[in-house]
């Protein structure tokens, strides 16, 4: 099985994360800067590089913005609950991971995976049912950073939470009727922040699950927020907590 990458930044950081990439294709013409360093790159690399039309390129990316460039590499590869404890463990810190459920829009899955490694967050698990899968588009929204986090796909996300529980995981949940606000939950130590549907939320099963709510709070009209704006709040809220900032 294999997948495209497309754009110029996550084509960059595959490679420059040692993605096994099969070809590179690149728009015809005259190159400008960064096309030249893949183009450079990948030669160095010994990666065939094929110039090809716009339409071409349409197709491959479809509809996304391709920048020109795309590459044909293999499926990314998921990793495990382990992978992710085994990051922890190497930066010395407490596990801090986070758990998307039924999020189905790719820009979104994106987002959050980048949000996630910006926040210094350790893991991202996705469920294999209901949710985007690492596609293109989902790779091409998270600009690269999905080479540097561990993203899991599991079965079941209600016994995963069990699983990260037993090894001394504390499982917040976001929702609107929580009886307390992001700010005045406790995000110190080994923590998992659940992340649902912009529509429905986090799920029933899930929700029983978690050792505390949180809700966001919202001073405006706005009544919710996109599913990957919350998460990236409740990430940098842990991250704020982790530094000691008031």
């Amino acid at each position: 099985m294999s997948d495209y990458i497309i754009g110029r930044n996550p084509v960059r950081e595959a490679m420059r994360a040692g993605r096994t990439i099969d070809k590179i294709f690149m728009k015809t013409g005259e190159c400008d800067g960064s096309l030249k360093k893949i183009a450079g790159a990948a030669k160095a690399m010994g990666i065939t590089v094929l110039r090809v039309d716009r339409k071409k390129l349409d197709d491959i990316a479809e509809g996304g913005n391709h920048q020109g460039v795309a590459a044909l590499c293999a499926a990314h590869e998921y990793a495990s609950l382990d992978d992710i404890f085994a990051l922890a463990a190497s930066r010395s810190e407490d596990p801090f991971i986070i758990l998307c459920d039924r999020i189905t829009d790719p820009h979104n899955l994106g987002a959050i995976i980048r949000s996630a490694n910006a926040a210094g967050a350790h893991g991202v698990i996705i469920p294999k049912h209901e949710s985007v899968s690492l596609n293109s588009t989902v790779l091409k929204a998270a600009a690269g950073a999905a080479e540097y986090i561990p993203v899991a796909r599991v079965t079941n996300l209600s016994k995963t939470a069990d699983e990260l529980r037993a090894r001394g995981v504390w499982i917040t949940g976001t929702a609107a009727d929580a009886d307390r606000t992001l700010f005045e939950a406790d995000l110190t130590g080994p923590v998992a922040i659940c992340i649902g549907s912009e529509g429905e939320g986090i799920s029933r099963l899930l929700k029983e699950k978690c050792d505390f709510l949180v809700s966001i709070p919202m001073e405006g009209q706005t009544e919710s927020l996109n599913a990957s704006v919350a998460g990236a709040l409740c990430m940098y809220e842990v991250l704020r907590t982790r530094k000691g900032l008031r």
